[in-house]
């Protein structure tokens, strides 16, 4: 049997469909979506990054559901939008997973959320807009002074204009108080300042010993831990000690009352404990590096911020009772302060360090891949590469996937996530004052440019050791100890490996750092013991190593 549609409808239909955006499904017709800040709201323009998420669900709050495997998310930068006026997503808006134009039709909860960027004129030339705190770790859909709208229930695909306003405002988180044991310090770095062409900060949060009020002439040895999670919690009853998690039957971690009963119990050593907060406008951490990106944040650090804390809280400060610790972030950190600043600091506990060699930059070489996206098994065969993995082995994201993610979250790396932070952190900045890309974000082609600057000016460890093992080797004696599981959920131990590659076949002198490892199935969270029990390895490395003269130190009573 054949149907017989008339003429009228078929041209109609063709009509349609050659109107609509493309990528829109079948029968649906697309929304346009609108951002608008009222002045009762904005007292002025305003320059950001406006993120419009549209989730399955009202709760939680969608502009708190943003993550790798969350709502799908869609973007576009706004410059000095007047209050009022109406920022218009165009129908085919970058978004992750997919443009905006790709969205299946159905019902959603939807939300607006905008970063607010400041102008910023820095002392290189440069000046650009970039999201800026007082230091402290946030990311953009609950930092302080950021504007969302309500949420919203919205019908995806039935043509109607969705109109979202900016009429909240995230309130400043309030100053941490101090306890008897946790102290909170904000150090204005002014070489940071002077980059930045206004005030820049450092926070640290320092955790005294037992007792330190009861010894006002004793000075304690340091242990500077790294990383870009939260600061010491620590409280009798809360589950979370320190910076680097909680009880885990696969970590090995204590609980945070549990790192409590030891750090107050009778023989436990009595050192001090720090930890940072250093956003910067690309991550929340400066991963502790000089950079023409973030400023110098190595020397800040080395010649502002830890002389400052060694004189307000009685600290030996000296190399020897300077020890360094970190994870992840942190675990790069710790080793390429030990590299960079050989001779003030006395020992490195190392932890499933981000990419310490750039030649496994996750799955990546950057020397010599031209795709970061895919591996050209043959001329005609590729595969994608893998950014993050189950401790199993099964495959959670692409770094394709995770780049264009970022590339949603911000324009010009300003998205606060990992592949921006690398390359805010090791790379050259571009013409327009920002970091240069080391890959096209939606293309995954590689810039051979920015992978030799950031080996050239020493930010892929392992080269810049070997490149100078000589001057390093004997700085570094009895110093470095590694971490890491053979599973690491990001591929981290490829890199690790390759350090202990190198520094087994060193010479003149030969190295003696320790590496210790996860097997099997021992992904990034792991760690080889309680934080508690590095504390005590820490302590009579200080013991082991402090002058004959000073073999007198009471701190340890």
């Amino acid at each position: 049997m054949k149907l017989r549609i008339p003429l009228l409808a078929l041209l109609t239909a063709a009509l349609a469909l050659a109107a609509a955006p493309a990528g829109t499904p079948l029968g649906a017709q697309a929304n346009r979506f609108e951002v608008t800040c009222p002045a009762a709201t904005c007292s002025g323009p305003l320059t950001g990054r406006v993120v419009l998420v549209l989730a399955r669900a009202a709760e939680p709050e969608p502009r708190l559901a943003i993550n790798m495997v969350g709502p799908p998310l869609f973007a576009i930068d706004v410059e000095q939008l007047a209050p009022g006026a109406v920022a218009a997503f165009p129908a085919d808006a970058l978004g992750y997973p997919a443009n905006l134009d790709q969205l299946a039709p159905g019902e959603y909860w939807a939300q607006a959320v905008i970063n607010v960027y400041t102008e910023a004129r820095r002392s290189d030339g440069h000046t650009i807009w970039v999201a800026l705190n007082d230091g402290r770790q946030e990311f953009f859909s609950n930092a302080g002074g950021n504007l969302y709208s309500e949420v919203r229930k919205v019908t995806a695909g039935d043509g109607s204009t969705v109109r979202l306003e900016l009429t909240k405002r995230i309130p400043v988180a309030p100053p941490d108080k101090d306890t008897e044991w946790v102290k909170h310090v904000r150090i204005q770095s002014e070489k940071l300042t002077r980059f930045w062409g206004r005030p820049f900060y450092i926070n640290a949060t320092v955790l005294l010993p037992r007792g330190y009020a009861d010894h006002p002439h004793v000075r304690y040895p340091v242990a500077f831990t790294f990383g870009h999670s939260v600061p010491f919690s620590f409280n009798p009853d809360s589950t979370r000690s320190r910076n680097i998690g909680q009880l885990n039957p696969v970590t090995g971690l204590e609980t945070g009352y549990d790192f409590f009963k030891a750090w107050n119990a009778d023989g436990f050593p009595r050192m001090i404990a720090v930890t940072f907060e250093q956003q910067t406008p690309y991550f929340a951490d400066s991963y502790s590096m000089n950079s023409a990106n973030n400023g110098p944040y190595g020397d800040a650090m080395v010649e502002e911020v830890i002389p400052s804390l060694e004189q307000q809280f009685r600290m030996i400060g000296k190399p020897y009772a300077r020890l360094v610790e970190g994870a992840s972030t942190g675990g790069w950190q710790t080793l390429a302060l030990s590299l960079h600043y050989p001779d003030f600091f006395g020992g490195a506990w190392v932890l499933q360090p981000d990419p310490i060699d750039f030649t496994r930059y996750q799955l990546t070489d950057i020397y010599k891949d031209e795709n970061a996206f895919t591996l050209q098994v043959n001329p005609s065969f590729a595969v994608e590469r893998v950014f993050r993995r189950t401790v199993e082995g099964q495959p959670l994201w692409s770094t394709r996937q995770l780049s264009r993610f970022e590339a949603v979250l911000g324009s010009r790396r300003r998205g606060g996530y990992q592949l921006g932070a690398w390359e805010a952190v090791y790379g050259p900045t571009d013409a327009d004052g920002y970091p240069k890309p080391l890959w096209a974000p939606l293309t995954g082609k590689m810039d051979r440019d920015v992978a030799n600057y950031m080996r050239e000016h020493g930010f892929d460890l392992r080269d810049y050791a070997a490149r100078n093992w000589t001057t390093l080797g004997p700085k570094l004696a009895g110093k470095l100890h590694f971490f890491a599981g053979d599973m690491d959920d990001f591929y981290l131990n490829l890199a690790v490996y390759r350090m202990e590659e190198f520094l087994k076949q060193t010479t003149n002198p030969k190295s003696d750092a320790t590496f210790t490892y996860g097997r099997p199935t021992k992904g990034h969270s792991w760690h080889a013991f309680p934080w508690a029990e590095m504390v005590r390895q820490m302590a009579a490395h200080v013991r082991q190593r402090a002058p004959a003269r000073e073999k007198t130190e009471s701190w340890n009573y």
